[in-house]
Parts: C-alpha cells; sequence; structure tokens
C-alpha cells in the first residue's frame, strides 16, 4: 500500500500472545480499510473504531483522535499495548463500550464486521443514534466469511450500503445516509425452562438458546457441602451461576468473563449479596488457594479462529487458586482433546460423564 496512513511501520503483536505463527494481529481488511481512508476525501480529524481487536487501526489512526469501542478486557489491554510499544499517543484514544452513549457526534465511523450479525446489529443500533446525514461508517471483512445478513442489517439503518471490489480477499462495505432513528431491543430473551427466561445482550456467545455444552455441564454438576466459595470462569450469560445459585443461596459466587457484554447480561440473570462480578481476561485478582469450586464452559472459539491456548492459561490459573482439596469442572467438545492438557496441570483428572459430543471432566488440585 501507497497511503500515507500506512506509512510507518508499526509491530503490531497480539495479546494474549499464540505460539501459532498463522495467527496475525491483523488481516488485509485492516489494510484495506486504511488503503480507502488514505485515498478518498473523508474528514478523520476524529474517528469511531469497533472491533480492532489487537489495536492494527487505532495504532495506525493514532494521529487521530479516536473513539474505540472495546468489548473485551483483552482487547483493550492489546490495543494499549501496542499504543504504548509503538510509542504512540494512549492520551488520543477514549476507550467506551457498546452500551455507552455517545458524547459526541460520531461523522465516521470504522467497522472490522464480527462474526456475530447481532452484534454488528448492536454497533449499528449504537451508532445511528448520533450519525448525521454526511456521517460515513467503513466496513471491513474478509471476502470468504461473507453473508448476506451483513446486507441486510447494513440496510436496516443506512439508505445507500456500498459494497467494494474484492482486494487481497477482503472487501468494504461504505455506509452513508442513515436511515431515521428507530427504537430496537438490543436483548434476547432465552427460555431456561417454562418458569426461568435467561436474558442477554446481542453478541454474546450462543444467541438461540443455552449453548448445548453448557446445558450438559448442568446436567452434571457436582455441587459438594464443602463448596461455599465458587467461580463461574468464562461465565457468559452466568446461566451456570443462576442454577448454582438456585440450589445453594449460601455459597459466595463469583463471575469472570473478558466480555463486558457477556458481564453485563448476566448482571440481568443472577442476583444476591453472594453474587460478585469480574470483567476480566485473567484471575491475576484472585488470592492463590481460595476457591472451593471452579466450573466453566472455556473459550476455545474467538471470532473466526479456533484457539485453545487462552484455555489452557486459564487451566493453570485455575490451579492456582483452587484450595487443597478443591475441584475443577469444565466441559469441551470431545476434538479438542482437552485431557491431554489437564493431566499436566491437575493432580488428578476424571472424565465423570461424555456423551457424542461432549465431555465433562473433574479435576483436582
Amino acid at each position: 500500500m501507497s497511503n500515507t496512513l500506512s506509512s510507518n511501520n508499526y509491530n503490531i503483536v497480539r495479546y494474549p500472545s499464540s505460539d501459532n505463527k498463522s495467527l496475525k494481529a491483523w488481516n488485509s481488511a485492516d489494510e484495506y480499510i486504511l488503503e480507502y481512508l488514505g485515498k478518498n476525501v473523508i474528514s478523520i480529524e476524529s474517528a469511531t473504531i469497533y472491533n480492532d481487536r489487537f489495536g492494527y487501526l487505532s495504532s495506525y489512526l493514532n494521529d487521530y483522535s479516536l473513539r474505540v469501542i472495546v468489548d473485551n478486557k483483552s482487547q483493550e489491554k492489546s490495543i494499549k499495548s501496542n499504543i504504548s510499544s509503538n510509542q504512540l499517543e494512549i492520551t488520543k484514544v477514549e476507550f467506551i463500550t457498546p452500551l455507552d452513549k455517545f458524547k459526541s457526534p460520531v461523522k465516521l465511523a470504522i467497522i472490522k464486521i464480527p462474526k456475530s450479525m447481532e452484534l454488528f446489529r448492536l454497533y449499528l443500533n449504537q451508532l445511528t443514534e448520533i450519525l448525521d446525514d454526511d456521517s460515513i461508517v467503513i466496513c471491513g471483512f474478509m471476502t470468504k466469511y461473507f453473508t448476506t445478513q451483513m446486507l441486510d442489517i447494513a440496510n436496516e439503518y443506512f439508505e445507500i450500503v456500498e459494497q467494494s471490489l474484492a482486494w487481497k480477499k477482503s472487501r468494504l462495505l461504505i455506509l452513508s445516509k442513515p436511515n431515521q432513528k428507530k427504537s430496537s431491543s438490543i436483548i434476547n430473551d432465552i427460555g431456561l425452562n417454562e418458569n426461568i427466561n435467561i436474558q442477554q445482550y446481542f453478541g454474546v456467545f450462543s444467541a438461540k438458546n443455552i449453548d448445548y455444552a453448557t446445558q450438559y455441564l448442568m446436567e452434571n454438576l457436582n455441587l459438594l457441602e464443602t463448596d461455599n466459595r465458587i467461580m463461574d470462569l468464562a461465565s457468559g450469560n452466568g446461566v451456570l451461576a443462576h442454577v448454582i445459585n438456585e440450589k445453594r443461596k449460601d455459597c459466595e459466587i463469583h463471575l469472570v468473563d473478558d466480555s463486558f457484554l457477556a458481564i453485563e447480561s448476566s448482571k440481568l440473570n443472577v442476583k444476591g449479596e453472594n453474587i460478585h462480578f469480574h470483567y476480566s481476561d485473567s484471575l491475576e485478582e484472585f488470592d492463590e488457594n481460595s476457591f472451593d469450586l471452579i466450573v466453566s464452559n472455556p473459550p476455545s472459539h474467538f471470532e473466526h479462529e479456533t484457539n485453545i491456548e487462552i484455555s489452557i492459561d486459564l487451566f493453570n490459573e485455575a490451579k492456582r487458586i483452587l484450595k487443597q482439596g478443591g475441584h475443577f469442572q469444565l466441559v469441551a467438545s470431545k476434538h479438542l482433546n482437552f485431557k491431554t492438557h489437564l493431566v499436566k496441570i491437575f493432580n488428578e483428572v476424571k472424565i465423570t460423564a461424555e456423551n457424542s459430543k461432549f465431555i465433562i471432566y473433574e479435576c483436582f488440585s
């Protein structure tokens, strides 16, 4: 590329880091966005950026005032780390969440289109509250992930939706002339049983039903009388913590998730003075030997990537914070073969249930 926006050669790295050398911190859709901005007469005194997972766009556009929308704590850490390591100005970046109200108008927005089309809808729903008639939204995606839903959702919010030619296996959608603002819900209702609905914001994992792996873990939970301090790790919408809380009102429950939208969703579903929420991508805030039980449907998919390295890091952290004799129950797809990793970390690993798709492991410190 020859545009001035990409003339600097910044070193953008992934956080968390990965041993898989095929996983990069950006793709050609990021480059295409910069190419478009460099070749078109667009005012970019300030920009609003969505889904900049590792900070490529935030770094290359750091000469401008930036509003960066982050859903994941790991994403915020990655962006800050890359901006700092490249000697750029972090003070130029305002971090806000997908649920925040904007304090100033948006003239230019940039979106790396997420895998979740509901999250894409949530982004546009937030944006169109404050777009002007001359505002522009540039959306980048890899061509292999194209779905007609992208166009359907974009057309709901904008009068003009233009699709670029393909470039290095990526494309852009250029959105302009926002439609008149409409009121729409950004929360899904999911039936847990005939009496209870679970709520979650758009973009949180498993939008239409309780994930089947989570259901299987719920059916096979092993709660002991000595389990007084419990963690729901990678808690999502909080359904596991909800089930535990219904059975054990006297226990202390901590929900931990890297996703802001997940934590905010779990606050809709799990209530009580014994409930504690942690928007975090690690367990470093917790002391060693401090939990009786940890339950988890651990993450292995991130956008379009499969990556179990993050899960393995969480397993090591879970071992650190479990009390002596404490136990860790998790569910996983059979093909991930987590047992080969768990036996290297825990003193004892049992398979307590399995079906054609999933395995329940119980690990002891």
